[in-house]
């Protein structure tokens, strides 16, 4: 399962003596004090080789301690290089790993970052990518840390391309099949390598715990690491993951042909999909959501924390008669109904799960991945969808057939390694997520408790957040900012279960309130500062 060139892993190489190596490379054995700037070791990292992997460290500098800026941070929260926090002096490592020439006359290689802090605590972060990655993006741990990005606690950081250069979708490292078992799952398991090996070379031992944090295809590749990789991480994050993307390209098409139906045709006959609703139409749906659902949890605040027990029905916006702004046409309300069901085959059948109404569903924020809704902002994956015609059935034959999807899904349920060894694995999702159903994490969430002893067993290693309004990874009407790699930390390190994450975010300033543990959900007590996290309890 693990592939040839994955067999082995930290595991095993860190079991070499490494008293021996550092001497010989010119390094004490022993750790490197805290406190120490290793300046002039940190360029020597460029004469680090590993006899067993085809590794080369092209550049090794030491990187000042930089003040947190001077106005706050304004991109999402997603994004993997938000830093609103002082960030300490570092040694910067670039290297590859495997470079060859494909079939195709280019040259691939799995590019690699590692932060290397001159203050470290010990512990090792692997950055999770996005897209088709492509690219090595800033290892800073920045993900899902709240305002504390790793790198700023002291975390030694790694970060990836996954075996190519190239634009964000850009597939056409597929046509290499080196690059393409890389993106699948053989680069995480390599660069892990890799990464622990240059922080016991670094620091003259070992990382005392080993942690994963990624959204999207990082949360893809966090759930690969707790299913493919088991021995390796101690703590895992997985944020709305990309892990059957087959599948919910399957969704995603089904919502744009039942938007396409019930938009207005150009004079070629072709749908118009940023007309199908007005603006004042995608505020008349997120206020009927809202009035439906929002005080469920207790507090009308704009988000929606019991979502389960919304059960919002498009048709009461149904006209009765003409069209106005306060009411839906009945095509409107028929491709709602039939968008947010998700797919169904020529039996009936799903396809791929169904999307929450929620607040973040219908109206488009900058920086985000778009809405479920069409608009007229930029889209997901390039030009929008204008078909009128959507066969399911072959939909699933091809996503079923297809040796890439195939690879790259996580859906593997069997963890009993991961969670014998100790392993703590946590998951969020958005539920204005556009992109992935955060009901098919949910999906997998319960199948995977069902093979591994059942709800309450699996709790005890494996527990799943939602975040109201939150759109792909971030942004949206949401409190967005959390800190779910201290709550992992605390876990493993300390025995804490994460019953609750208080979370923030720049949508509701000076407003907290505690992301619980499904199948729980934050309920307003009834009195106190509603602003307040304290004032809301985890229910049932």
């Amino acid at each position: 399962m693990l592939g040839a060139r994955s067999v082995g892993l930290s595991t095993i190489l860190l079991l070499l003596p490494l008293a021996a190596a550092t001497q010989a490379q010119g390094r004490p054995p022993e750790a490197q004090p805290r406190g120490t700037a290793p300046v002039e070791f940190c360029a020597s990292l460029v004469k680090f080789q590993m006899p067993s992997m085809a590794m080369t460290i092209e550049k090794a500098v030491p990187v000042a301690a930089k003040p947190a800026p001077s106005k706050p941070f304004e991109g999402p929260a997603y994004a993997m290089n938000r830093v609103t926090v002082a960030l300490p002096s570092y040694c910067r490592a670039d290297g590859t790993i495997h470079p060859h020439t494909g079939p195709d006359g280019k040259r691939y290689a799995i590019g690699f970052a590692i932060n290397l802090p001159d203050r470290w605590n010990g512990r090792f972060l692997f950055q999770g990518g996005g897209g088709l990655d492509g690219v090595v993006r800033e290892p800073l741990g920045a993900q899902a840390s709240g305002d504390m990005p790793a790198l700023a606690r002291g975390f030694a950081v790694v970060s990836m391309d996954s075996g190519h250069a190239g634009a964000m979708f850009d597939a056409s490292f597929n046509k290499d099949q080196e690059s393409s078992l890389d993106f699948a799952y053989i680069a995480v398991g390599q660069v892990t390598t890799v990464a622990k090996r240059i922080i016991a070379r670094y620091y003259g031992q070992p990382p005392r715990h080993s942690y994963f944090v990624g959204c999207s295809t990082g949360g893809r590749q966090a759930m690969l690491v707790s299913q493919r990789y088991p021995m390796e991480f101690d703590g895992v994050v997985a944020g709305d993951p990309a892990m059957r993307t087959g599948y919910s390209r399957i969704g995603q098409e089904w919502a744009a042909v039942a938007f396409n139906q019930a938009a207005p045709k150009d004079a070629a006959g072709k749908p118009m999909p940023g007309q199908t609703f007005s603006d004042s139409d995608k505020k008349l749906l997120t206020d009927a959501i809202l009035d439906a659902c929002d005080a469920l949890d207790g507090l009308k605040d704009g988000m929606i924390f019991n979502f389960r027990a919304c059960h919002f029905d498009p048709s009461t916006l149904t006209c009765k008669a003409e069209k106005t702004q306060s009411c839906l046409t009945s095509q409107q309300t028929a491709a709602l109904e039939k968008a947010f069901a998700g797919p169904k085959d020529s039996l009936g059948e799903s396809a791929y799960a169904a999307w929450p109404y929620d607040s973040g569903v219908a109206i488009y924020y900058p920086g985000t991945f778009g809405t479920f809704l069409p608009h007229s902002g930029p889209g997901l994956f390039g030009p929008p969808n204008l078909s009128l015609t959507v066969n399911v059935d072959h939909l699933e034959h091809q996503a079923s057939n297809d040796p890439v999807e195939t690879l790259t899904d996580t859906t593997w349920t069997n963890l009993s390694t991961f969670s014998g060894r100790g392993g703590k694995l946590i998951f969020f999702h958005g539920l204005s997520d556009p992109a992935f159903s955060p009901l098919d994490t949910l999906g997998y969430y319960e199948k995977m408790a069902g093979a591994n002893g059942g709800d309450a067993q699996v709790r005890a290693w494996s527990r799943i957040f939602f975040v109201p309004g939150m759109n792909h990874c971030g942004g949206g009407p949401s409190l967005d900012r959390f800190d779910a790699l201290g709550a992992v930390v605390n876990w493993v390190e300390k025995g804490q279960p994460p019953d609750a994450i208080v979370a923030t975010g720049s949508h509701f300033p000076g407003a907290s309130r505690p992301l619980c543990a499904y199948p729980k959900h934050a309920q307003y007590k009834g009195s106190g500062d509603p602003q307040d996290a304290a004032n809301f309890v985890c229910a049932d």
